[in-house]
Order: structure tokens, then C-alpha cells, then sequence
């Protein structure tokens, strides 16, 4: 007879095993890739749609969105945003180069996210500013960006206590603004810098891109935990890592960009530093795999169900 931790030992593995089955992944890619897709857990394609990619072939999209409704909200190319039902229809869409005062500026958008109020926030390389903007495109919120950080912003997203949390690649610095554009707080990286999210705890995980590392940071900025260049155990090379996510059991997901077809472009470590789950899909998304969002059941289970309805029309 099976021991009681035994037994609990292989529940545990199984569960694990059919949560990592039944999770999607929502990701782009461009470096002549040019793709949004959903992909199931073993990287099978389960919806696709070609992009125009960036204006020039040595960058990649850097985000994207599963909206509560299903849709998605993605890079066209490097100024419009395109919100896309599974049906393949465009439902919105922002084209930063022309919008709101930008007609005939250097402008670049890196990041963007869709609200719970539903509005979506830009952030706008080049002009400098984060907008929120409504349905119809007008600006409800906009603040400037800290001067040294204006051209080169990656990932942004706004938090709830309703402050903003930007990573400025150039010059390395992850930055919290208010409401007003004020600086309240900042964690000086040094590097490339590509994504960073508040954890439940109030400290910051810091994807470093060009550090080939993920730190965590308390609002002291102490570094209280810390992952860097490789994690032998799982035989994985860390290059341009981004898109730092927490998950509820306190597990981390990471993007690995940039790693080369033999190491995965997304991984989930536990906070022991054991990776329990990889994705590696080299042949679809290439190298250039920034952006991506690993769902959760819901929305896994949200996805699934309006592709066996969109299939069976």
C-alpha cells in the first residue's frame, strides 16, 4: 500500500500535471514571425493571426492582452493597438502615429493594457506620456514621463492604488509615478530593463532584459530574491528575460527572450528556484518571443469554449 505522503506526493504531481495540460498561452512574436496565437500548454496552435510586425526587423512586439470578454488586444505594428474577437474581427483599434497630437512624431508604443473601467492605457515612447484613452480615442488621463526615460519604455502597467509602474530600458530604472506624473518611487537596475509587477506582498519583481535576471525587491530596496544567468538544475540559459508574472500558489512565470532554440521562451519557477513547467516553441514563435500571457483556468476554460463554438459553425 501507498504511503499517506506518498499518496499525497502523487496527487500533487498529477494535479500539477493537468493544470500545466489545460493552461493556454496567449503570445506574439515578430522578427519575421509576425504572430499572435494561442498556443495549449505542449505548443500546439489552437487560434492564430499574422501581424505587420515592427517598421524594421530587429524588434519584437512587447505586449498583449486577454480581455475579460475573450478578445484580444494586441501590436499591430509599433504604433496601433488592435482589439480582435476569436471570430478574427477588429472590434477597436488606436493608431498612436496619428492620434491625439502625434501626427508627425517619433513615436513608439511598447505597452498598453485595457483597464477594468474600460479604458486602455498607452504608453508613448518617443512624446513621453502614458494616456488613457476611451472608445472612442479620446484622452481621459495622461501624464509625462521622467525625462532620460521618455525614449526607450517597455512594459507599464497601471496598479491599483492607481499609480503607474514603468520600465524605462535607457537608462535602466524602473520607476512608480502617481496620478500627477510624480515620482514616488524608483529602483535604479542598470540594465536594459524590459518588465516589473507588484507582488501581494507590496515588493516589486523586476525582469532586468539585458541582465539576464529576475529580481525581487522590497519597497526598501533591499533585493530579498534573485535569479540570474542560468538555473543549471533545469539545464536553462536566462537571456533578455520579461514579462515577470506571480501566480496565486506563489509560483513565478518568466519570459526568456532571445535564448536561442534550445532553452524555452517561458518557464515557471517555484520560489525554491525548481522550474516546474517550460514552454519551448522555437519553430512557431522563433527568438523573438517578448510578450506573452499564460492563462489561468478561467480564462483557459473562456477560450476554449468560443473556439469549439467558432469551429462547430
Amino acid at each position: 500500500m501507498f504511503s499517506r505522503a506518498v499518496a499525497v506526493l502523487f496527487f500533487t504531481l498529477l494535479t500539477s500535471t493537468c493544470v500545466h495540460a489545460e493552461r493556454l498561452v496567449l503570445a506574439s512574436a515578430s522578427y519575421g514571425k509576425n504572430i499572435v496565437a494561442i498556443c495549449d500548454a505542449e505548443g500546439k496552435i489552437l487560434w492564430s493571426h499574422p501581424t505587420a510586425g515592427p517598421k524594421t526587423g530587429h524588434a519584437g512586439h512587447h505586449d498583449i492582452q486577454l480581455l475579460d470578454n475573450g478578445n484580444i488586444l494586441f501590436h499591430h505594428n509599433w504604433t496601433t493597438i488592435t482589439e480582435m474577437s476569436l471570430d478574427k474581427k477588429i472590434v477597436w483599434s488606436y493608431d498612436s502615429a496619428v492620434m491625439n497630437g502625434n501626427k508627425g512624431k517619433a513615436v513608439d508604443v511598447h505597452a498598453f493594457q485595457r483597464l477594468p473601467n474600460g479604458l486602455t492605457m498607452i504608453a508613448e515612447s518617443g512624446v513621453g506620456r502614458i494616456i488613457e484613452v476611451d472608445k472612442d480615442g479620446k484622452i481621459n488621463a495622461q501624464i509625462k514621463l521622467a525625462p532620460g526615460g521618455t525614449q526607450h519604455t517597455r512594459m507599464a502597467r497601471k496598479l491599483a492604488n492607481g499609480n503607474y509602474l514603468v520600465c524605462a530600458e535607457n537608462p535602466g530604472v524602473v520607476t512608480e509615478y502617481d496620478g500627477k506624473g510624480q515620482i514616488v518611487w524608483d529602483y535604479p537596475i542598470k540594465t536594459r530593463v524590459f518588465g516589473a509587477t507588484r507582488l501581494k506582498s507590496g515588493n516589486t519583481l523586476i525582469a532586468s532584459g539585458s541582465g539576464n535576471s529576475v529580481v525581487e525587491v522590497t519597497p526598501e530596496r533591499k533585493v530579498v530574491w534573485e535569479i540570474k544567468d542560468a538555473l543549471p538544475d533545469a539545464k536553462i540559459v536566462l537571456k533578455w528575460t520579461t514579462f515577470p508574472t506571480e501566480l496565486d500558489n506563489g509560483n513565478i512565470i518568466v519570459g526568456n527572450c532571445h535564448a536561442g532554440e534550445k532553452n524555452p521562451q517561458i518557464f515557471e519557477i517555484t520560489r525554491d528556484k525548481k522550474v516546474v513547467w517550460q514552454f519551448n516553441q522555437y519553430e512557431t514563435f522563433g527568438n523573438g518571443l517578448a510578450c506573452s500571457q499564460v492563462l489561468n483556468d478561467q480564462q483557459s476554460a473562456l477560450v476554449r469554449k468560443s473556439l469549439a463554438a467558432l469551429s462547430g459553425k
